[in-house]
């Protein structure tokens, strides 16, 4: 049996319960950065390795080595009567989900049977965040209660990942009218992934405008703040360092929504000499920021941007914004 997961913590948890079979951590945050049918292509590769370099600071030898060292072992799914897939409820598991869906519905099963564990909440957490919060008797009680891989998963894992790696914001729109019920945190998952767009109420997504309302009452310590944010937006399963990168993005943009308040060193990812870590940093609103905060103006407007989520790059001025409510783009601006 061979069990993919979703996190180092998960997978070494994984390897000391009592559950039989080898253990392949799946390390990626497709959240960030662009994302492709084709995650293996060579192009596509570099453009990611350079888009996470630059905005989440991984080297991009680590990140290419780690991505050819999990797709051998993927590739070996055959030599196991069983493969279980161990993923969360929010998008950063349910991207990694769609992924592999997509790749096994590629694939000739043969003799191996494709199982699934996909969980939102856990018996006595109140705040379910994930796998990594379960010790091993926890994860010991979710030991065969996996359901099995049929080709409605399999379709609708692939047609989601299909959309959600799209360059077309029709595409993506469209996908939340699907019928996703073989996938229980799907429609949820990408109504998520799209909230991060910019939106009709002041042209942020929902991590900006989170963290400037987490902002209203004063400045606050980067770490503090990333507590706060994520416990909000818990369901984005969003990282430390995804989150690093956001502050920074708001801090450097023409129109800065935040600052960092010790501005004798500049905001780094961490590692050059002479910066301070975002982590390190604490973060006030501008006046612009708290202008956005409360609707009086357009975050975006007059600004070019270049950000990805998943297939959509936003490049240059956005002449729409996405509407939560109706669930579509707005381009009469």
């Amino acid at each position: 049996m061979l069990h993919i997961v979703n996190g180092d913590h998960v997978g070494e948890t994984l390897k000391r319960a009592a559950i039989p079979g080898d253990v392949l951590v799946w390390r990626e945050v497709y959240p960030a950065g662009p994302a492709f049918l084709d995650m293996e292509d060579r192009a596509c590769r570099k453009l990611r390795t350079a888009y996470l370099e630059r905005a989440l600071g991984i080297p991009p030898d680590d990140y290419v080595r780690g991505c050819e060292m999990q797709e051998r072992e993927l590739r070996r799914f055959g030599a196991y009567d069983e493969v279980v897939l161990w993923f969360e409820h929010d998008l950063f598991d349910q991207t990694m989900l769609w992924y592999l869906l997509r790749w096994f519905a590629g694939q000739t099963l043969g003799r191996t049977k494709l199982s699934l564990l996909c969980i939102g909440e856990f018996p006595g957490i109140d705040r379910f965040r994930g796998l990594g919060q379960l010790t091993v008797e926890q994860l010991e009680t979710l030991s065969g209660k996996w359901r099995p891989v049929g080709r409605k998963e399999l379709e609708t894992g692939a047609k989601l990942w299909e959309a959600y790696a799209s360059p077309s914001l029709e595409t993506h729109a469209a996908a939340l009218a699907w019928d996703t019920s073989a996938l229980p945190f799907a429609r949820s998952s990408f109504r998520w992934h799209l909230s991060r767009l910019p939106s009709v109420l002041n042209g942020l997504g929902v991590v900006e405008q989170t963290t400037l309302a987490a902002l209203r009452d004063g400045a606050r310590a980067a770490t503090d703040l990333f507590r706060d944010v994520g416990n909000r937006i818990g369901d984005l399963g969003m990282g430390d360092i995804e989150y690093w990168h956001r502050l920074r993005s708001m801090a450097e943009r023409p129109k800065a929504l935040i600052r960092f308040i010790d501005e004798a060193e500049r905001p780094s990812v961490g590692s050059a000499p002479g910066t301070l870590p975002v982590s390190a940093r604490r973060v006030e609103l501008t006046d612009f920021g708290r202008a956005a905060e409360a609707g009086e103006t357009d975050g975006i407007r007059d600004i070019e941007i270049d950000e990805w989520y998943g297939g959509l790059r936003l490049q240059g001025r956005i002449d729409w914004r996405w509407d939560a409510k109706t669930e579509r783009a707005v381009f009469e601006l």
